[in-house]
């Protein structure tokens, strides 16, 4: 076909009067045609997106061209940054020949550019510290990152349902840990035994062990006061929207961690936000680095969360981008759902890449303008094969586009200048310290207290209560009075006394055996 016919199909698959943002133009039979330019409507980035190729391809560049425009536009974005070198974006771009030779040949005008942006970490050390409550997190995706099987994910739900039935807020993990102890060994194990069922010691020493193990590691820290607010994703600046960075630089050997954090931060998003319909463009972008993570080994439990969130998040503003480097990374079922599509290339070096490239060229619609097979392997640094949903909701023509260059700066911040954006930061201050309130570990501890001392006070009444306990024989002893009464001397009165009063009467005392008197008296 001439180009002519491949500059009209592209026009006509790309064009549109909306708000968009330019990935580039298109690529035809290895010639940069500026004519056919590469637009996504920023109306379909609410449909989810996925940005696929091998190391080294230009994934992060085209992250950061895609962050950039969206910020331009009013919308806020949300991306890691896995390697620390994302935070140029907060200073303008540098002008160099390549820049221009590539800006030149798409046919655009090239701005050098600063934006607005955030910069959060998990540590607390490269940026303001994020945090979430272990309630917030929850039990399948803290199963996750303890890596816990399905009878310990088990008795943790067991753990959280009860803290909720009991309204005993999980905050940290000395919290969780409290509740363990407290439904294991203490007056809780008999407690739940009737309505949770009982658990065993074992299960609850092998939770508490990797509990443990990530306190060590320092992973304790993500979990806490003040949790971060979602809504500070949402902030804007002169009208641009801010793009908070998270620096996972410094964390990158516990990838499980990072990335269920990113999970739940969207969790979090997802069940806060209200429902927003279908917009005009995305109130916020979330970019989701390095998404093969969030799926390996995950159990179905896990999965089916992902799937449904990916499902309704749509309907509550908010875009989500998976970047990966292959599509089979990302389940047939949330795959199903990513309606925009940017393949950088495909190294097919052994068999398993061969079959690997075979399937994704069946995840793109086919082309009259390129042997896909072919043309996936020989994809240059800064060009990738694109298909996006078109203003009516329809999938374009798959194009081969060479991308437009970032208006920020390409690498990370001189030390001096990361500082200052912190040091400027609002949010960097606010969640700087962190806040133990009262919460499960507290109220567990005044119970445990309250119910030792009403078991002192039953056994004190006890106590006083019971009979005094005899230490002489069990015959009544005699009082001072009977003894005196009982006494040789006492008997030998009584004798006369009674002798006299008959004497007085009768005249004579009345005369009785030995063996009679001593019958009487």
């Amino acid at each position: 076909m001439s180009q002519e016919k491949f500059i009209e199909a592209i026009t006509k698959a790309y064009a549109t009067n909306l708000p968009s943002i330019c990935l580039g133009a298109g690529v035809y039979q290895s010639e940069i045609v500026a004519a056919a330019k590469v637009n996504l409507p920023l109306r379909m980035m609410n449909r989810h997106g996925l940005v696929t190729g091998a190391t080294g391809s230009g994934k992060t560049r085209t992250l950061q061209l895609m962050a950039e425009q969206l910020s331009a536009a009013g919308v806020s974005v949300f991306m890691p940054d896995m390697k620390g070198d994302l935070s140029g974006m907060a200073r303008e771009g540098v002008v160099n020949d390549k820049i221009t030779e590539r800006t030149q040949a798409i046919g655009i005008h090239y701005t050098p550019t600063g934006f607005p942006v955030e910069i959060y970490s998990l540590s607390g050390k490269l940026g303001a510290q994020m945090r979430a409550t272990v309630t917030e997190f929850g039990p399948a995706l803290l199963s996750k990152i303890l890596e816990l099987n399905e009878t310990q994910s088990g008795v943790l739900n067991i753990l959280f349902k009860y803290a909720d039935d009991k309204s005993l807020p999980i905050v940290d993990f000395k919290d969780l840990k409290k509740v363990l102890n407290y439904l294991t060994e203490g007056p809780g194990a008999a407690e739940i035994k009737s309505d949770y069922g009982k658990i065993s010691s074992a299960t609850a020493s092998t939770i508490l062990r990797k509990i443990v193990a990530l306190e060590q590691q320092g992973i304790d820290q993500l979990f806490g006061e003040t949790s971060f607010d979602i809504e500070d994703l949402f902030e804007k600046i002169d009208g641009r929207g801010v793009i908070s960075l998270l620096n996972v630089s410094d964390v990158q050997h516990q990838p499980a961690i990072f990335s269920t954090f990113l999970l739940a931060l969207l969790v979090e998003i997802y069940q806060r936000m209200p429902e927003a319909g279908d917009l005009d463009k995305p109130k916020l972008v979330f970019f989701l680095d390095e998404a093969h993570l969030l799926f390996k080994d995950a159990p179905k439990v896990f999965l089916d969360q992902i799937d449904q969130i990916i499902r309704l998040i749509r309907s509550k503003g908010v875009g989500v981008f998976f970047c990966t480097q292959v599509t089979q990374d990302i389940p047939p079922s949330v795959l199903a759902q990513l309606g925009n599509r940017i393949q950088h290339v495909i190294r097919a070096f052994t068999p398993n890449d061969a079959k690997a490239l075979r399937e994704t060229i069946k995840t793109f619609p086919k082309s009259a303008f390129y042997d896909m097979e072919q043309q996936f392997t020989q994809l240059g640094i800064g060009q990738a094969f694109i298909t996006v949903l078109n203003e009516k909701g329809i999938p374009t023509e798959t194009v081969v586009a060479h991308l437009s260059p970032p208006a920020s700066f390409m690498g990370p911040l001189a030390t001096d200048e990361y500082d200052q954006v912190l040091t400027r930061s609002d949010l960097y201050k606010k969640y700087k310290d962190s806040v133990d309130p009262q919460s499960a570990f507290e109220m567990l501890n005044e119970r445990m207290q309250e119910l030792q001392e009403e078991a002192e006070e039953k056994k004190a009444a006890g106590r006083a209560e019971a009979p005094v306990r005899r230490t002489t024989s069990p015959r009544r002893e005699k009082s001072t009075f009977e003894e005196v009464i009982s006494s040789p001397v006492a008997k030998q009165v009584g004798r006369e006394v009674v002798r006299g009063i008959f004497g007085m009467l009768f005249g004579s005392a009345p005369r009785t055996s030995r063996s009679r008197r001593k019958s009487i008296f």
